[in-house]
C-alpha cells in the first residue's frame, strides 16, 4: 500500500469524522448540560464519554458489515439509505435545527441538566460524538477500506486523532463558547453541514453505481 493511499484515506476519514462530530457545536452543548459541574467533573466526563465513544465506534467499523450482511443488507445499499441519513444530518447542520439524527431534543437537554447522574453516557457520548452519522460513517469507511490493512489503519488513526480533537474541544469547552459565541458556533455548524452534504451526496453516488454495475 502506497503511503500516499493510505495519507489520502486517512485525511479522507478524518474530515468524515470531524465534521460529524462537530467539535465547536458538541462543546457548546456540553457546557449547557453540564451548567452545576465543576472543571474536574466536566474533565472526568469528558475523557470517560470519548473513550466510550471509540469503543462505540470502533465496534460498528468491526461488526457493521457483519450486522448488515446477517440481516441480508447489501454494502451498496448501506451506502444509499447511509448516505441519504447524512444528507438529512447535513440539513440539520446548516439550517441549525434538532431532528433528532444528531443533537439532542429539547426534552432531553432539559432531562441531562436536571438529573444527577452523569452525563457521560447520555447524552454526551450517545448521540453527541456517537451518534447515527458517526455510526454509520464508520461503517461505511471500513466498506470502502475492505481487507486492506493500510486503509484499515489509516481509519483507525483517523478515528484516533477526530475523537483527540474532540476530547480537547471539550476541555476547552468554556473558554471555546466564550471565544465563538453562539453565532460563531452556528457559522461553522452551517460550513461543516455543506461538507457532509456533499460527502453524503459521493457515498450515494456510489452506491447508486454499484447497484447498477
Amino acid at each position: 500500500m502506497p503511503r500516499s493511499a493510505m495519507l489520502d484515506a486517512f485525511l479522507y476519514a478524518l474530515v468524515a469524522l470531524l465534521v460529524i462530530f462537530d467539535p465547536p457545536g458538541t462543546a457548546a452543548i456540553f457546557i449547557a448540560i453540564t451548567p452545576r459541574d465543576t472543571d474536574a467533573e466536566r474533565r472526568e466526563q469528558a475523557v470517560r464519554a470519548v473513550g466510550i465513544s471509540f469503543v462505540v465506534l470502533a465496534g460498528f467499523a468491526i461488526g457493521g458489515e457483519w450486522l448488515m450482511r446477517a440481516m441480508g443488507v447489501t454494502l451498496p445499499a448501506f451506502q444509499v439509505a447511509g448516505g441519504i441519513l447524512l444528507f438529512l444530518l447535513a440539513t440539520d447542520m446548516v439550517m441549525v435545527r434538532d431532528s433528532g439524527l444528531r443533537r439532542t431534543t429539547e426534552r432531553e437537554t432539559a432531562e441531562a441538566e436536571a438529573q444527577e447522574s452523569d452525563i457521560t453516557v447520555f447524552p454526551l457520548a450517545i448521540p453527541l460524538i456517537a451518534g447515527p452519522g458517526a455510526m454509520t460513517t464508520m461503517v461505511l469507511l471500513r466498506g470502502q477500506a475492505g481487507d486492506d490493512w493500510g486503509l484499515l489503519a489509516a481509519l483507525a488513526a483517523a478515528l484516533g486523532v477526530a475523537l483527540a480533537v474532540t476530547l480537547v474541544s471539550l476541555l476547552a469547552a468554556k473558554q471555546l463558547v466564550r471565544m465563538l459565541g453562539e453565532t460563531g458556533t452556528n457559522v461553522i455548524g452551517r460550513v461543516l453541514g455543506v461538507v457532509v452534504a456533499a460527502l453524503a451526496a459521493q457515498i450515494t453516488l456510489d452506491g447508486v453505481r454499484a447497484i447498477l454495475a
